[in-house]
This record gives C-alpha cells, sequence and structure tokens, in this order.
C-alpha cells in the first residue's frame, strides 16, 4: 500500500508539464472538479460526490479491471456479428502490451484506447477511476488532454466502443460455462434427486444478488468493479478483503484445470510412467507434472490474444462435451441401469459445494455491467446468462445421473466407454480446454502481486518471471497433494463462491445503500446471507473433512 502512494505522487509530479493546459481546457468546459468527466453538471455538490471514488486510484489493486476483462473478454473479431466490440476494448490493447514486465499505472491507461485510435479520441479524458490512472505512454502528452467526447457514460467511456446485448450474454456465458460442468452428475450423486432443487436455488439467489451488485455501482460515480464496491462499503479493508478472495478463487480454478488434466489424461494413457533410478513417477502424477510445463510458457507470454480469442470457444467447448454426453447416451445406449437416490443427507453437503460452484462470475459481472452500451440490459443479460447456464447444468446433471447413477465419478468424462468416438471427442476437448483458459485465470493474480514490486524493480522482466512461475508450480503441488477434483470443487463452492456470490453482494448492497432499502430488500438480503453462511459452514466443513479423510 506504501508503494502504491508513493507511485501515485510520482504520476502526478510526471504530469506537471500539463498542469496549464488542462486548467485552461478545464475552464473552457465549465468544470472546476478535476474529475468532472462524470457529469455534465458543474455544481459543487455534484463535484463532492465525484470526487468520492478517487480515493480508489491508490488502492491496491489497481489492475483489477484490466485483468477481470483480459480474463473473460470476447474479442471483438470474433463477434462482429453482434454489433461494436465489449470488454475486448481493453483487454484487447492490453494484450498487445507487455506482459513480462510490471504492470504499473503508465501502462494500464492504455487499455482503454481502441486498437486504432480515431482523430477525435487523440485526446483521451484524464479519467480516474481503478484501472485508468495515467496517461499511455504514446503519445504521453496529448493522453492527458481532456476534451468533450461524443456520448459518454458516468464513467467517461466512449458508447461506441461499448458492448451489446449479445456480447455481454456470451462473455457472462463464457465466465459461466466453466469445467463445473464435468461434475453436475456427480453432484446428483452425492445430493440425489431432491439435491437438484439446490442448483435451482442458488441460481435464483445469484441471480438477485447480480442485480444488487448493479445497484451498488450506480450508488456512486466511478465505481466499476467488484473491489470499487468492497471500497465503497467498507473503505480499503474492504476493498483488499473482497481482492483476496476473489483472486484466491481464481489461484483455486488453476489449481482446478491441473487436477483435471492429470485425470483424464492418465485415462486416456494409464500405463504411461516414468522411472528415474529410484524415482518413480505414475500416469496421474506424470501427466500432472507434464500439463505444468506445457502451460508455464502460455503463462510467460507477452500476448495473449491468441489464446483470448481461442478460450472465448470455452462456452463451445462445454456445450460439446455435453452433447458428447448426450450421444453416448442417447445413441450408443450407454448406461441407464441404474435410477439413483432420491436424497443423500450424508453427502448433501457436497452437493451444496458444487452446484454453487456452478455460478462463480459476480467477480466479472459489474465489468461487464459498466461495458454495456445499454445499461438498462443488464437485468435481462443477467436472466438470460443464468436461465441458458441453468438449463445446460441442469440437463447434464441428470442425464449423466441417468446414465451412470450412485457409479458417477467427479468428472462424467472419467465415466464415458474409452472406445467410443463421443468419448473421445469429450475427453480431448476436457483436456485440451484448460491449456487456453490457465493462463488468463492465473494473470489476474500475478498482476496483484506485481502491484506489491518495490518501484526500483518496476521495470524488470525478471521479477514477473519468477512471480509466474511460483505460481504455477504451486499449482502444481497444491494438484498433487490434494488430488481430489470433486471435493476441491466443492470446497471452492462452499466456501469462495458463497462469499463472492450470495453473501457479500447482500452485505455491501445494505451497507452502501443504508437508509435507501425498502423492508422487503432487507429481509431479502438477510435471507441471502442466512443460506449463503449456512451453505458456507456446512459445506465447506464436508469438503475439508472428506479431503482429509481420504488423504488419510
Amino acid at each position: 500500500m506504501k508503494n502504491s502512494i508513493s507511485e501515485q505522487s510520482f504520476y502526478i509530479e510526471s504530469e506537471e508539464e500539463d498542469d496549464e493546459q488542462e486548467k485552461h481546457e478545464n475552464e473552457e468546459e465549465g468544470n472546476e472538479s478535476d474529475f468532472s468527466n462524470y457529469s455534465n453538471e458543474n455544481d459543487d455538490e455534484n463535484n463532492r460526490q465525484q470526487s468520492k471514488p478517487n480515493s480508489l486510484t491508490s488502492a491496491w489493486p489497481q489492475s483489477y479491471r484490466q485483468s477481470m476483462d483480459m480474463f473473460s473478454n470476447v474479442p471483438s473479431p470474433s463477434l462482429n456479428f453482434l454489433g461494436t466490440p465489449s470488454l475486448s476494448r481493453l483487454g484487447s490493447s492490453f494484450l498487445g502490451s507487455s506482459l513480462i514486465r510490471r504492470h504499473t499505472p503508465e501502462i494500464l491507461p492504455y487499455l482503454q484506447k481502441p486498437l486504432i485510435p480515431s482523430a477525435e479520441e487523440e485526446k483521451v479524458a484524464h479519467r480516474r477511476s481503478s484501472h485508468g490512472l495515467l496517461p499511455p505512454i504514446h503519445p504521453r502528452k496529448s493522453s492527458m488532454k481532456k476534451i468533450p467526447e461524443p456520448s459518454k457514460d458516468a464513467h467517461g467511456l466512449t458508447m461506441s466502443r461499448q458492448s451489446s446485448y449479445g456480447q455481454a450474454v456470451v462473455n457472462g456465458m463464457n465466465v459461466l460455462c466453466g469445467v463445473g460442468i464435468l461434475s453436475t452428475p456427480y453432484a446428483m450423486k452425492e445430493g440425489g434427486w431432491s439435491g437438484l432443487s439446490i442448483l435451482f436455488i442458488f441460481g435464483v439467489l445469484s441471480f438477485y444478488t447480480g442485480i444488487l451488485l448493479r445497484s451498488c455501482l450506480d450508488s456512486q460515480p466511478g465505481l466499476e468493479t467488484y473491489p470499487d464496491i468492497g471500497q465503497a462499503a467498507f473503505g480499503t479493508p474492504g476493498r483488499i478483503f473482497i481482492s483476496i478472495i476473489l483472486y484466491v478463487e481464481l489461484y483455486f480454478s488453476c489449481i482446478e484445470y491441473i487436477i483435471l488434466e492429470g485425470d483424464n489424461l492418465s485415462a486416456i494413457f494409464p500405463n504411461a510412467h516414468l522411472s528415474l533410478g529410484s524415482f518413480e513417477l505414475d500416469a496421474r502424477h506424470l501427466f500432472v507434472f507434464i500439463a505444468t510445463l506445457a502451460v508455464l510458457p502460455t503463462v510467460w507470454l507477452r500476448d495473449l490474444s491468441v489464446l483470448s480469442y481461442i478460450s472465448v470457444g470455452g462456452v463451445v467447448a462445454s456445450v460439446l462435451v455435453v452433447l458428447c454426453l448426450y450421444w453416448a447416451g442417447l445413441v450408443d445406449h450407454v448406461g441407464f441401469e441404474s435410477k439413483g437416490t432420491v436424497l443423500n443427507l450424508s453427502t448433501l453437503p457436497v452437493a451444496i459445494g458444487l452446484y454453487g460452484f456452478c455460478y462463480s462470475g459476480h467477480a466479472v459481472f459489474p465489468n461487464i455491467y459498466t461495458s454495456l452500451a445499454d445499461r438498462n440490459q443488464f437485468p435481462a443479460v443477467l436472466l438470460t446468462c443464468f436461465g441458458m447456464v441453468t438449463l445446460l447444468y441442469g440437463g447434464t446433471a441428470v442425464m449423466g445421473y441417468l446414465m451412470f447413477g450412485d457409479s458417477a465419478d467427479s468428472q462424467f468424462t472419467l465415466n464415458l466407454p474409452k472406445g467410443l468416438i463421443a468419448s473421445k471427442v469429450a475427453v480431448w476437448t476436457t483436456v485440451v480446454n484448460p491449456f487456453t483458459k490457465y493462463a488468463l485465470t492465473l494473470s489476474p493474480v500475478a498482476m496483484s502481486l506485481e502491484e506489491l514490486l518495490p518501484s526500483k524493480h518496476a521495470k524488470s522482466h525478471v521479477y514477473p518471471i519468477l512471480i509466474r512461475t511460483a505460481l504455477a508450480f504451486s499449482t502444481l503441488v497444491v494438484g498433487l497433494s490434494i488430488p481430489f477434483f470433486g471435493l476441491v470443487m466443492a470446497l471452492i463452492g462452499s466456501l469462495l463462491t458463497m462469499l463472492v456470490t450470495l453473501i457479500l453482494p447482500c452485505v455491501c448492497f445494505l451497507r452502501i445503500l443504508k437508509g435507501k432499502t425498502s423492508r422487503l430488500q432487507v429481509s431479502v438480503c438477510v435471507l441471502i446471507i442466512i443460506v449463503g453462511t449456512l451453505s458456507a459452514v456446512i459445506g465447506s466443513y464436508s469438503a475439508v473433512s472428506n479431503i482429509i479423510q481420504s488423504l488419510s
């Protein structure tokens, strides 16, 4: 934190050369506030309100916005049929910059610029937010000038660079459709047929808390990300706490990718092993190690644009794997011998965590909302995303449980007969997909740590490489130590996802909008907090107990 403040001072000093020109332009615009781009009103009260979020500029993490946009973005060239570019307006420019150097705020504002800036955008507004603090490197001076831009929203972003309804839906689907879909039949096994209702309950509650995040963002100008909401509610400690929770969730997702690779590759090549004298690796340990070495160069990449394009296929990959499951069941007539059980009370807490993991997308919802050209469409975007994802997850759970019953593994790809074409397509799709997701998922964590480097190492290429390498190998160590895909997912879903998806949105909403909420809203939020807390405690305890028992 001390480093961030000192760096902020440096940036302010480096801008002194243009202070007089900025002052002249501000007078022409009729704005006395340095942050007047949030509104066209000139009264003192509005200027005071606009200055509130500016404290976010010096708080860690400053890289959250662009890193999460990169993690979840849908590159615009692949979605021309949907309209204007969406989150990639930030991600695409960022992907062209070096990732193997510290992402100081000297680089961050460059993310605001489109790939090919127009003449009118030669002078970009001096925005104060958590992701655009300073002028871009090229050109430095002109980037600091503030001129009126047409069709700007409350955050100073040009409407033409924002996402359409279709792009926002695909962005949301890209975040929500993850590896959790592989474990839904296993969740059915752990909870029984009645346990499937938990999936739909969490879907409804998650949709509502997504709307609450929108209300928090609209409560005051300048709020754009989940950490911003945390700071608006509880100051810097709230921002740091929420950021840590979000980054830990991403980190454990990378661990899940490593475990996933080891399980599926060892199922394809069960006899693979490596012997070096007295040291011997079996198939699973060998492939976990190989997978880590394979993704390591992608973590070092200076340009992740290729991965960001391919990662958009995550939705397609999820649908393809589900179609393979249906093909194996309906066409190849695999399984359908067990009717399953109605309710498994003893293992229901594990199912709670697995179902909760399916809706771990709230970290990116604020980014999607602030990127919408028409923000009134946000409820419809969320409703579409949650509706489609719930049907996809629910359908997979039902079909997988009908096929495999109580013999369902933590990943249904492990249950599919190896000789079928549908099985091979499903398994190899599952194996390939994490290779495009791993680096994008780990990068936000790495960037947040790079922010904490001392200023004297700001331009070093060595330290970012060491940080990213250490993070990658730490996921390898944890993946080898706790090689239980379903139980680790249940722990993530119970502890982290319940916090991010259910508890924190309600707590922040009640805190930020205190005195402006109805009794019904307060009652619903309290109910969701109770449900989330109970689910987190019961699910986490069950997951940890099962992990310890499995290790022993």
